[in-house]
């Protein structure tokens, strides 16, 4: 079978590397078009727009940054699903809320497709990696024809459910990400005021209970207060938080520490932070600070 990527960023150009790498009949777009000659290079094919790499693959893949772009590559009239054959497969593992993941899912159903949400986590890292988490919702059919291109990009694969259940998992795991982030800046900000060094703390607390991985992530950066230009940026886990924070208000949920915590990130978009690492949120509370 041949696969289509669309969007080679932080996290899909590492996907996209290790679907090529092991063998994949791979074609990419993205907007910029270096990136596509750069996979040509390598040895993908490239593609002229959506619809052209959706009506040449049997599996399109989708990874990208924000809400808007996912339901326009999805559902646009140039997009992916409006120009499907019925039996291919559409992926977004990109980090949007339920009801766009539901719309798709509806979309391509009524085309004869298939849809999957399947979002990530994992990082940069472990997109180059292949180690990611990617967390899956749909049907059982759908996921065993993408299965194996999981497998080439990721080490914890889980089917969560039907349409939506993938999505809901990501925004439960970033809301641990937004609130660990903060509780351990908070942690740090103590750390430094109290006169403790932050990477011996960090050693002590990954075997202790207060430890957590947004911990031992954000230690050597906080300590080294290396905070701009990360592949991290604020503006992701803002949108991400944004999102369940719509979310809690649709359900009548009481998620007091996640809007708190997406309150903060916002101050710091505000602020002209946004490419900022996650971990510069100790910014945030040292202003706060007396």
């Amino acid at each position: 079978m041949s696969v289509g990527f669309v969007g080679l960023g932080n996290m899909g150009q590492g996907m996209a590397d290790n679907l090529l790498n092991k063998g994949t009949d791979l074609t990419v777009f993205t907007r910029t078009q270096s990136k596509i000659q750069a996979m040509i290079d390598k040895g993908a094919k490239g593609s002229t727009s959506v619809s052209d790499l959706t009506s040449r693959v049997d599996v399109v893949l989708v990874c990208l940054p924000d809400v808007k772009t996912s339901r326009d590559v999805l559902l646009g009239d140039d997009g992916v699903i409006n120009n499907m054959r019925p039996g291919q497969v559409a992926v977004d593992h990109s980090t949007v809320d339920i009801a766009t993941s539901r719309a798709c899912s509806e979309a391509a159903e009524a085309v004869g497709g298939h849809f999957l949400d399947a979002p990530i986590s994992g990082g940069p890292g472990g997109a180059a990696d292949a180690t990611l988490s990617i967390m899956v919702g749909g049907t059982d059919n759908a996921f065993k024809i993408a299965h194996k291109y999981f497998l080439m990009m990721g080490a914890n694969i889980k089917m969560m459910g039907p349409s939506g259940a993938g999505t809901a998992m990501k925004l439960i795991n970033q809301l641990l990400v937004g609130v660990n982030t903060v509780a351990a800046a908070e942690a740090f900000a103590l750390a430094n005021a109290a006169g403790v060094d932050i990477k011996v703390a960090a050693d002590l607390l990954a075997v202790s209970w207060g430890g957590s991985t947004m911990v031992s992530r954000s230690a050597p950066i906080t300590a080294a207060r290396d905070f701009e230009n990360s592949a991290a940026p604020v503006r992701n886990v803002d949108k991400d938080m944004g999102i369940i924070k719509q979310l809690a208000n649709e359900e009548g949920l009481a998620l007091d520490l996640a809007v708190q915590v997406q309150s903060m990130f916002a101050e710091m978009i505000a602020q002209g932070k946004k490419e900022h690492d996650i971990a510069a949120v100790l910014e945030i509370i040292e202003e706060r600070s007396n």
